[in-house]
């Protein structure tokens, strides 16, 4: 069964769909777990955390974990939140990114993650991906 925020909510937030919350504001906890799929429908693994911008209140990053398997060997990757967009008729996240780039993206191991509030780590995650990065 995939994860997702509806098999995720455990307080009714989208029980309506046409009343609540989602999905210009979702619940976070509903979020972890989502499946991430590219825009071919491959599955590019699944969100593990949330890095909130302590500063704005944003979130910065979204953890994804790729590859592996059954969570061993996996890669985690910090993927800025303008780069994902929420699939409400699959119920997904997607990804403008192919299954064989990914394996070329800046990834981590879950023991050894980046400072990602450092300027160069983080200028690089967002051109690599494409998105814009403001420094603080």
């Amino acid at each position: 069964m995939a994860s997702n925020y509806i098999t995720r909510d455990n307080f009714g937030m989208y029980a309506n769909g046409t009343e609540g919350p989602g999905p210009s504001l979702m619940g976070a906890n509903t979020l972890l777990g989502n499946d991430v799929s590219n825009q071919n429908g491959e599955s590019l693994g699944d969100i593990k955390e949330f890095m909130l911008d302590m500063a704005t209140g944003r979130v910065a990053y979204a953890v994804l974990s790729f590859g592996g398997l059954l969570g061993l060997g996996d890669k985690l990757f910090a993927v800025p939140w303008g780069a994902l967009t929420l699939d409400t008729i699959n119920k997904r996240f997607t990804l403008n990114v192919s299954k064989d780039a990914l394996k070329d993206a800046p990834g981590f191991n879950k023991d050894r993650w980046p400072s990602m509030s450092d300027k160069t780590w983080a200028g690089g995650v967002h051109k690599f991906y494409g998105t814009p990065y403001t420094q603080p």
